[in-house]
């Protein structure tokens, strides 16, 4: 089809954009209309600028009619005799976009790009805060954020300390991502101390150490089967709770009692030696999990279904049953918490004469200094030796035998 006067009609774009075929058509003056392999018509301005040839993609056709694409030609051409370099601008205005970014929209940057490589469990606790972050700030542009505002977000949401900090470290990290993105230069948290909006930090808790009378009553306690059993791997095992409600059976090798756990942040990989009254434990477990690939299934279907079909139960479902077994039946132990029962397998370890080594091993401490580098052994036998010793009081716990050693109410770091 040709071209009258060196100049394009409607007629012919309709017609080379139906075609769909790659082809390039000059309008004069620079202005092309182009047409790519995969059958998008785009409108280019072709001009010299210092001595350098430069393309200028002015949008697509139809978007931007034939008329409409000569008069913005006509522009740029003349921003260039004015000297100005049309491509030059045209990223300058991409970059101040970028650069008037607004919270909302650097919290789904972060997620994308930092947050899915963190932790499983820190992803969690972020995205719980980011979710503060983006109903407090999310309107407003990152450039435009200020300590003060920051100072509010914290102050307003009248958390605990712990979560509170919480909340300014998963702030100070969002931040953070847009100094490296360039999008500011000074962190707006940089500064802020919790210390000084809610006062000193509380003093950590201390963990217990269930005595032998404790002990006693929690193995007789009157609450449901399942949450029963779990509370006796806990203590049979001296695994951290995560451990416990996200296991699966996979990992869980009952003909040769060894139980798998993978590693996360909080602990290298290692097999833990079952005592053979902590296999009939998990052998009673197994009954109630049915078909589930969890030791703990989910509980709640609608749990299960958001899930695939198929989850573990909460993570606050062992501590819950503790919580309503004492609210409920008011027994004579003082409160406590999953967390405790290491630090009671751990304190009555070492009253059961297991070396200290060893009784840290069984909690999958590292060992500390030198020592923990260079030993690579994984004392599988010592430790099966000190959990079966373990085991062997417990059981005398629940009978209410007195052969074990006494011991007073204590605390323990």
């Amino acid at each position: 089809m040709a071209i009258k006067n060196g100049l394009l009609s409607d007629l012919q774009l309709r017609h080379w954009t139906k075609e769909a075929q790659p082809l390039a058509k000059s309008n004069g003056g620079g202005l092309t209309f182009t047409v790519s392999a995969n059958g998008y018509a785009t409108w280019i301005l072709r001009y010299r600028h210092g001595g350098r040839r430069y393309e200028l993609t002015l949008g697509r056709y139809p978007d931007i009619g034939l008329s409409e694409a000569r008069a913005t030609a006509a522009i740029k051409r003349a921003d260039v005799l004015k000297g100005v370099n049309p491509v030059a601008e045209k990223v300058k205005a991409k970059a101040a976009a970028v650069k008037d970014m607004t919270v909302r929209t650097l919290i789904q940057d972060y997620k994308q790009k930092k947050l899915v490589t963190l932790a499983k469990s820190t992803q969690v606790c972020y995205t719980r805060h980011l979710k503060r972050v983006e109903h407090r700030l999310g309107s407003l542009g990152v450039r435009a954020v200020e300590p003060g505002d920051v100072v509010s977000l914290i102050e307003d949401a009248a958390l605990t300390w712990g979560e509170s900090n919480l909340l300014l470290v998963t702030t100070k990290c969002l931040f953070t991502h847009a100094c490296g993105k360039r999008l500011i230069n000074v962190n707006p948290c940089v500064g802020i101390m919790l210390s000084a909006l809610l006062g000193p930090r509380p003093p950590i808790r201390k963990r217990l150490m269930l005595t032998r009378e404790e002990l006693h009553l929690l193995l007789n306690a009157e609450m449901r089967r399942p949450n029963a059993l779990a509370i006796r791997v806990l203590l049979g095992t001296g695994v951290r709770g995560a451990e416990l409600y996200m296991a699966k059976w996979q990992d869980v090798h009952l003909d040769d009692a060894r139980w798998h756990i993978p590693a996360s942040k909080t602990g290298a990989a290692m097999d833990i030696p079952l005592a053979p009254i902590v296999v009939r434990w998990f052998k009673e477990l197994r009954a109630y999990a049915h078909r589930s690939a969890y030791v703990l299934p989910a509980r709640i279907r609608s749990r299960a279904q958001r899930n695939g079909g198929d989850m573990h139960v909460g993570e606050d479902t062992i501590r819950e049953s503790i919580d309503y077994w004492i609210n409920q039946y008011h027994p004579p132990t003082r409160r406590f918490t999953p967390h405790d029962l290491r630090s009671t397998m751990k304190s009555h370890m070492r009253a059961l004469g297991v070396p200290r080594d060893i009784s840290e091993m069984c909690l999958n401490h590292k060992l500390a200094g030198v020592e923990g580098i260079y030993d690579q052994h994984n004392y599988f036998a010592e430790r099966r030796q000190a959990l079966l010793t373990w085991a062997t009081f417990l059981e005398a716990c629940e009978a209410g035998a007195k052969s074990a050693p006494s011991e007073e109410p204590e605390v323990v770091s």
